[in-house]
């Protein structure tokens, strides 16, 4: 059988894994996207200027290409319906198309359209259409204990915390004021502020199944404790039983379930599904409630998964999704741990210093079981270096056999990046970890354990495979 031919639409840090990943499995691969990857021109065949948002300009790309498969990473193409664009043309996608897409591209029409299914493990929340309407909406909850969310898609990076980007409730009406003042006519989201630790569980999706992939734990602020700016994410962590020191697999099957009635809804409101679906939990005493959607693999955390993804079939499982036929489909990911760091230009999080270069010896990092995953960067005037742009710049993946050593071939092989960056340093250490676990005891009234909370959590017995069925 010949190697298949996939397009792949992207080249962010996201994409590099997507492009590995498929790359494994002996595909062919061709990219197209604005910028150029160092890590995904090296596998790709062709590498192609484009647009990610212009349909027509995909499909141009995969017909030139012979595509068997065209894969869409970046929220902003699965947004602008390039979706629809390429399976009109005939060509398999993995990637909702525009009017499912609006579950990530609008938080308003996603309220409303989990509200009116009956998909209630969410937050209260208002949708506030025009400043008039601002106090009527504030009034449903309490003091500044409520989040403002921008409607549109903002690189995750929009949401306003109460408590944390502002401390009282006149602050936050003022910032409500100012986000809607720029929304140019779109409606802000006010929703419940949440107690409790977020998780991210990500699912193929295949128009009526479901199958999830390893939690993972993400870290979206910019400085350690959780301070500082949102942003796109710092990093993240998956440990080797694929659930969380702090998350039970009682709540992993309830955001699962969550998922499956999503998916449920949108056939029945006739809306073909075919891609990542991507959720974003918090655990809180009243159990898993969803934080939000996002149509595609998420940026850390697809790293996580596809790094330690199992097997050399997953151009086939791609297309299996893409085409809505995936029966007794395996996908498998091996019981191991990852932790992903991201370095980013210096004041990433509130104004980068772009244009630093970097240089990095990809060698020795490969020795000790280090992957390199390239973001906003251009490549250098040097073998083996690259210029930061004003986003993440390269990630570094460790996998282990448990989460301190996932984590300690990380620590270990940042020397080995030598630049000018800024980064998180608590990301999957044992103190954040240990904090996080006392602080979801707590909530639940559970006594803590002495000890053993961060390696010893890995539950016994198989893994099994997950299963199309």
């Amino acid at each position: 059988m010949s190697p298949m031919r996939v397009l792949l639409v992207g080249a962010g840090g996201r994409e590099h894994a997507i492009g590995a990943a498929l790359h494994r499995s002996e595909a062919l691969l061709f990219v197209a996207a604005p910028t150029v990857n160092p890590g995904l021109k090296r596998l790709a065949q062709e590498y192609y200027p484009a647009n990610v948002e212009d349909g027509p300009a995909i499909v141009a790309r995969a017909r030139q290409c012979r595509a068997q498969l065209a894969v869409l990473g970046p929220d902003a193409s699965i947004a602008a319906g390039v979706a629809d664009s390429l399976r009109q043309a005939g060509i398999p996608t993995l990637g909702p198309g525009q009017q499912a897409a609006r579950l990530e591209s609008s938080k308003a029409f996603a309220r409303e359209f989990l509200a009116r299914n009956g998909i209630t493990a969410t937050p209260t929340f208002r949708i506030v259409k025009a400043p008039g309407e601002l106090d009527a909406a504030l009034s449903a909850f309490s003091g500044e204990k409520f989040v403002i969310k921008p409607t549109g898609l903002t690189g995750g990076k929009g949401v306003l915390v109460g408590g944390i980007d502002f401390p009282t409730a006149a602050d936050g009406k003022s910032r409500a004021l100012a986000m809607l003042a720029e929304s140019h006519g779109q409606p802000i989201v006010l929703e419940e502020r949440l107690e409790g630790e977020e998780f991210s569980l990500m699912a193929f999706v295949d128009g009526k199944r479901v199958v999830p992939m390893p939690l993972v734990k993400d870290y979206k602020r910019a400085l350690d404790g959780d301070l500082g700016g949102n942003t796109g994410g710092m990093g993240s962590f998956s440990t080797r039983d694929h659930l969380l020191p702090f998350i039970p697999a009682s709540d992993r099957d309830t955001a699962v379930h969550v998922m499956e009635q999503t998916v449920a809804a949108l056939h029945k409101e006739g809306m073909d599904y075919r891609g990542i679906l991507y959720g974003g939990f918090m655990s809180t005493a009243r159990g898993p409630q969803l934080l939000e959607y996002n149509a595609r693999f998420g940026d850390p955390e697809a790293l996580n998964v596809l790094t330690i993804y199992e097997g050399t079939d997953f151009a086939p499982l791609l297309l299996s999704v893409a085409e809505g036929e995936t029966r007794d489909v395996f996908v498998r990911f091996r019981r191991r741990a990852t932790v992903v760091k991201y370095l980013a230009p210096p004041g990433y999080g509130a104004t980068s210093v772009p244009g630093g270069e970097l240089q990095i010896d990809e060698a020795t990092l490969a020795r000790n079981a280090v992957t390199v995953y390239y973001g906003s960067v251009t490549p250098g005037s040097r073998a083996g270096s690259v210029v930061m742009g004003t986003s993440r710049a390269i990630a570094l993946v460790g996998e282990g056999s448990s989460l301190k050593d996932a984590l300690n071939r990380v620590e270990e092989g940042i020397p080995f990046v030598r630049g000018e960056y800024s980064q998180r340093h608590d990301i999957a250490n044992a103190i954040d970890v240990t904090k996080r676990v006392t602080r979801m005891n707590s909530l639940r009234g559970i006594e803590p354990k002495p000890q053993g909370l961060v390696d010893n959590h890995t539950r016994s017995g198989p893994q099994p495979p997950q299963v199309f069925s």
